[in-house]
């Protein structure tokens, strides 16, 4: 089942990201177990009550910065950015959190941005949709609770009084926020799911064209255009491939910063679905924070890669310059070694024809397996060849393992006590497997359990 999306929607220092950090909880730290990634996320996982869900924070908008011009809170330059940012929550989330501050009181930006959101609803099942629920932060004590009957003017419903900071009264907007979850089955389709992800203008819907020799219609992020990225549905060499096309966010002026963090939702949204996501690379401006966020995520899903450098025809090369690209690319992304890389261009066609074949390779490799003796015999070698250190004088050892699954591979590793395995040496191990099988593009899961 697709995991429903949560936008936290307001005004800076509204308590958007310590919201956030509150929902997703130890979670986040999963994903920091990962050296390399960003800590700095934009999306992550949550759950409540047995419901697993994305909050993503839009947390970004300065009003108090445009270019080299200040912007007061009042100034048109600064609704222009929030109008934006509501919009697109709008259209890309299933549930919205709209938070404002108790000791503030209701401000013209607040209201601002309750008219967008109540506006831009559509009525669905008889119902407004996407829900918003108005959250009144900061109550901290007696005193800013009694600020709360005056937000009821903003025509949101009753507001929710929690404090972000203390955790205090989020237990019953929790209840009510799963209680409004669509239920989104997905439909059986045995097709490879491939998305083309990447952050705007790197020339994902360029990459899409190229592939199907025609040119579709670009998904806008404007109000009133499809909530939902385009899948199109093709047959390469006799199997059924199923493209996801993530791009039409576009950059538009001063409001890039707010409109580029939205653009995370719809590729966090084909990331889940897809099977081998292609990160799409701008070869111009290099790689970015959103491009290392977006692999994060990838790797976070357990979803196998291919990094696609696009407008390779607009670099002035020498002998050396794929090989110091590679080299970039790969320190940048160093929790992603085992993915290819292809350098290409949409606009001319310059290798577009390797990235479905390349594509298609990393779906065989991450559905591949290993037998129980070749899995055995490849971390007995290497336990021979370094063998793990001891800590307090007991000593880690492996009995035996063998794959459990694939799609990602994933192996079951009997030990006397996971506690010992340091990271380096899982990432030994790790490294180990592949000498022998590359899996390609594709990320290993090693599971240690405890033999009793």
């Amino acid at each position: 089942m697709k995991k429903p999306v949560v936008a936290l929607v307001g005004r800076p220092n509204v308590g958007k990201s310590t919201l956030f950090n509150r929902l997703v909880g130890e979670r986040m730290a999963i994903v920091d177990d990962v050296p390399g990634t960003t800590r700095d996320r934009l999306m992550a996982e949550a759950e409540w009550n047995g419901r697993i869900f994305n909050v993503v924070d839009t947390g970004g908008i300065d009003p108090s910065m445009s270019g080299d011009q200040p912007l007061s809170i009042g100034s048109s330059d600064y609704i222009d950015q929030i109008r934006i940012q509501a919009q697109i929550a709008i259209q890309e989330a299933d549930v919205i959190l709209f938070l404002v501050d108790a000791d503030a009181g209701v401000t013209p930006a607040d209201v601002e941005v309750a008219n967008i959101l109540r506006k831009n609803q559509v009525i669905k099942d008889g119902k407004p949709y996407p829900p918003v629920f108005l959250v009144v932060n900061k109550t901290d004590n007696a005193r800013l609770r009694q600020m709360v009957p005056q937000f009821y003017e903003m025509g949101l419903g009753n507001p929710y009084p929690l404090s972000a900071l203390h955790g205090t009264e989020t237990g019953d907007l929790l209840d009510d926020l799963v209680a409004v979850f669509p239920d989104i089955e997905e439909v059986e389709d045995d097709s490879v799911k491939i998305a083309i992800v990447g952050k705007p203008n790197v020339g994902k819907s360029s990459l899409l064209n190229r592939i199907l020799g025609e040119d579709r219609s670009i998904v806008s992020p404007i109000a009133g255009t499809t909530r939902d990225a385009v899948d199109t549905k093709i047959n390469f060499q006799g199997l059924d491939v199923t493209l996801i096309d993530t791009a039409g966010i576009r950059r538009r002026g001063k409001i890039e910063q707010g409109v580029e963090k939205f653009s995370v939702i719809r590729a966090m949204q084909a990331i889940e679905r897809c099977d081998v996501a292609l990160l799409v690379i701008d070869a111009e401006s290099g790689i970015s924070a959103q491009d290392t966020h977006i692999a994060g995520y990838i790797l976070q899903e357990w979803k196998s890669a291919v990094v696609v450098v696009n407008k390779w025809d607009l670099i002035v090369k020498d002998n050396r310059t794929m090989t110091e690209y590679t080299e970039l690319v790969r320190r940048e992304l160093n929790f992603m070694s085992y993915v290819p890389i292809l350098f290409i261009s949409a606009k001319t066609g310059q290798r577009t024809d390797q990235v479905l074949p390349m594509a298609l390779r990393v779906q065989e490799e991450r559905i591949a397996r290993i037998t129980t003796p070749q899995i055995n015999r490849i971390l007995q070698n290497a336990q021979d060849k370094h063998a793990p250190t001891s800590h307090s004088g007991k000593a880690f050892k492996i009995y035996y393992a063998n794959q459990v699954r694939s799609n990602p591979p994933t192996f079951l590793i009997h030990v006397n006590d996971p506690k010992l395995a340091h990271f380096s040496y899982i990432r030994y191990l790790e490294n180990s497997i592949r000498r022998e099988y590359e899996f390609l593009g594709t990320p290993i899961r090693l599971v240690l359990k405890a033999r009793r």
